[in-house]
């Protein structure tokens, strides 16, 4: 994995756990500036947040960030 790569993806996996989600089920990947975000998404254990509206945010942050050119969310949520 190049360098840019890897640092983006480190970059995705703070902002993920920024939010209030459990993301250990999610599997992060980013290859030439494109960032994939796959797996399940849930809530934390006594959390009650709108797991889409969370994914959306993420989203946005993720496209405003330099050298990230797209970003694939395929993810289930589990409530």
């Amino acid at each position: 994995m190049p360098a840019e790569d890897a640092a983006t993806t480190r970059l995705v996996r703070r902002e993920i756990v920024r939010r209030r989600i459990d993301d250990t089920m999610l599997q992060v990947n980013s290859m030439h500036g494109v960032v994939y975000i796959r797996g399940e998404v849930r809530s934390l254990r006594g959390e009650n947040c709108d797991l889409e509206a969370e994914m959306n945010i993420i989203h946005r942050i993720l496209r405003s960030r330099p050298g990230i050119r797209d970003v694939i969310i395929e993810v289930n949520y589990r409530r």
